[in-house]
């Protein structure tokens, strides 16, 4: 659940005439697509603009394998970003979404029958921020998820530090799994130092499962008193980064769901979010997940756990279903 985005990328400093791309994207988008092509049967909930271009967002909402049952319809104007970015990572983000459609999603817009049924629920903190409906929204869905994701997803364009660690504080309780990145938002929404330090602060705060992503270096992993180091992937190509931590949340989740154990779910979000960046956009490549298995099993493995740890991740899931 949460906004979906108009994407307009180009590898050129913003300027009149530059080339550019058009794409769909959005946090939301972003993992709901990485959830369909990781095996899962996914739906969106999300407000669209109701003309052509609402219309067209949601062919290709459907393109990408997602369920556009959600999705609601109504009057105002989709939010938008422009984005410079280059293979090394330097992004430029312009956003006009003040105001947005896509914020005026709402408690109401939240139905318990699909909420309460769904394998897993995945929301993040941008929703959180556009809007106190948004917000609203995001909080009633924990309180009805079998399997709550939230994925902190700090952004300072949109909101305060101490607001969105409230938010953090707020649903960390409620959340299956909870996926913040270091050191940013583990510094700065949990006042940690440490992946561990964030994993365990998560844990203090009753998440049953913390994946503390630390870019290029891998995903710090914890769990019911056990901590599992998960290498990263090694990118075949870099274009464009933008969607690759929306990927591995979307993947790691949908693996989970399926009833892959913990690390084995990460170790292919890792994956799938190493070969996102060859695309450009946030939805510009999405990996099948044949393609996300073999990268997976390419470089060093993720760091040996034993069967005993890996059973009680399982267990854990299964005792959810």
């Amino acid at each position: 659940m949460g906004e979906i985005l108009v994407e307009v990328a180009t590898d050129l400093p913003f300027a009149h005439g530059v080339p550019a791309q058009l794409g769909i994207s959005g946090d939301a988008l972003n993992v709901a697509a990485a959830s369909a092509a990781a095996g899962a049967s996914v739906g969106l909930l999300a407000v669209l603009t109701d003309d052509d271009l609402g219309q067209a967002i949601a062919a290709r909402i459907a393109e990408l394998g997602i369920s556009t049952g959600l999705l609601k319809y109504r009057q105002g104007q989709q939010g938008v970003y422009l984005v410079h970015s280059d293979p090394e990572g330097q992004r430029e983000f312009s956003y006009a979404r003040n105001g947005s459609v896509g914020s005026s999603l709402g408690p109401d817009d939240v139905d318990p029958r699909v909420f309460q049924s769904a394998g897993a629920v995945v929301a993040g903190g941008i929703a959180c921020a556009i809007s106190t409906t948004s917000r609203a929204a995001v909080v009633k869905a924990a309180s009805l998820a079998r399997r709550f994701v939230f994925d902190p997803n700090f952004r300072p364009r949109l909101t305060t530090v101490e607001d969105a660690a409230a938010v953090l504080a707020e649903l960390a309780p409620q959340a299956f799994l909870v996926t913040p990145s270091f050191p940013g938002e583990t510094s700065m929404l949990l006042g940690t130092s440490t992946p561990q330090e964030a994993a365990a602060k998560l844990r203090s705060m009753r998440t049953e499962l913390v994946a503390v992503t630390c870019g290029a270096e891998g995903v710090q992993l914890e769990w019911d008193g056990d901590s599992v180091w998960i290498p990263a992937v090694p990118a075949p190509a870099v274009v464009d980064q933008t969607g690759a931590g929306d990927a591995f949340v979307g993947t790691l989740t949908a693996r989970l769901v399926l009833g892959d154990s913990f690390p084995t779910a990460a170790r292919y979000g890792a994956a799938a979010s190493s070969l996102v960046v060859g695309g450009k956009g946030g939805t510009g490549f999405i990996p099948t997940f044949e393609q996300t298995r073999k990268h997976a099993a390419t470089g060093n493995p993720a760091t040996a756990t034993s069967a005993k740890a890996a059973n009680a991740v399982e267990g854990a899931v299964s005792s959810h279903a």
